[in-house]
């Protein structure tokens, strides 16, 4: 394991001292030239991008979890790993999912594919109260225990936007294809529809051991070694609902139809939301502006001219990634002195 933040390695190295597991707190202390049989890319945010790099040209396998990666650079960990024989694999269940139902078949085979949501905690929540919503509420996913960002992302479905535009990147098939659906039970994580009229979806408990375990033995295990409590999966079953996203409620998920997957679009809108949610999480933003905020960057003059680069170099994701941040800033810190502004007249 590798922990770069010092205080957090300390205190597992702490922890596990006795353990057989190596746990380093710089990629430096490797070994040198070490060919790893698995790796998992499991870093939060772009600081993901070099490291998933590196080790893809280091590893036989590696198990993606780190969706800046491949949003802003899977051009080149495509190239990396076909020249070092990588084989790369996505862990999110949605990706995971899609790639078991759907490798083997050609684009002309599959008519739709559907990556679920389940909607978070806001799926039943009176529109006009959104405004009041907090980021502890947000942090409060229904389904699955996750960290407080993805959850945030999850409370206004900008983590199915990231997952969509993750399948365009790793699926070779047209973009036009993928939907965003319902699903409060969070049982099913695709759904495929195939030119030939059958339907296949795959089912798995909200327990992310499981396509981590299939990931890494190839679906060869007894998933009983890993998961000791299984669901009653007849009685699942009787309660599968699956509805369409009211875009009303959810109105990110019309940045996809913005083409904000496009050449760096993607880069851009990662960027702007990393930003966003850290500021609504400092009480600097209210829920609402998170959407509105990446509306106005993405109608920025200075837009198109990084947007435009259709495989850029690391130094150039870099260069994409630091001016929507700044852009983002600029934009929350000049709503601050607005309204800052209009309580001081009104004041006075």
């Amino acid at each position: 394991f590798i922990v770069n933040n010092k205080e957090v390695f300390k205190k597992i190295f702490k922890k596990n001292k006795k353990s057989k597991t190596k746990i380093l707190n710089k990629f430096s202390e490797l070994p040198k030239n070490n060919r790893f049989d698995i790796t998992i890319s499991a870093i939060v945010g772009i600081a993901g991008l070099e490291p998933t790099i590196q080790f893809t040209g280091l590893s036989k396998k590696v198990l993606l979890a780190n969706k800046e990666s491949i949003i802003c650079g899977w051009h080149i960990l495509k190239k990396v790993s076909r020249s070092k024989k990588t084989k790369m694999l996505p862990i999110d269940s949605e990706h995971f999912s899609i790639h078991q139902l759907t490798k083997n078949f050609l684009n002309e085979d599959i008519k739709k594919i559907y990556i679920t949501a389940s909607g978070g905690p806001f799926l039943n929540k009176p529109i006009k109260h959104f405004g009041k919503i907090n980021a502890r509420d947000a942090a409060k996913h229904p389904r699955w225990k996750m960290g407080r960002k993805i959850s945030i992302d999850s409370s206004n479905l900008m983590n199915k936007v990231l997952e969509i535009i993750e399948a365009y990147k790793i699926f070779p098939f047209d973009e036009k294809k993928y939907e965003i659906i319902i699903h409060p039970q969070s049982l099913i994580h695709a759904i495929v529809l195939f030119t030939n009229g059958q339907a296949k979806f795959l089912y798995h408990e909200t327990d992310m051991r499981i396509p981590i375990a299939n990931a890494i033995y190839d679906n060869k295990i007894n998933i009983k070694n890993f998961v000791k409590k299984e669901g009653n999966f007849l009685s699942n079953l009787k309660d599968l609902k699956f509805q369409k996203v009211d875009k009303k409620r959810f109105p990110i998920v019309t940045l996809l139809s913005k083409n904000s997957y496009k050449n760096s679009s993607a880069i851009i809108l990662n960027a702007c939301n990393e930003i966003l949610v850290d500021s609504f999480i400092k009480k600097k933003i209210s829920y609402k502006s998170i959407y509105h905020s990446i509306r106005s960057v993405f109608k920025d003059r200075d837009f198109n001219k990084y947007a435009v680069k259709k495989t850029p170099s690391i130094n150039e994701i870099y260069k994409i990634d630091k001016w929507a941040r700044e852009k983002t800033i600029e934009l929350i810190n000049k709503k601050i002195w607005e309204i800052l502004f209009i309580n001081t007249v009104f004041c006075w």
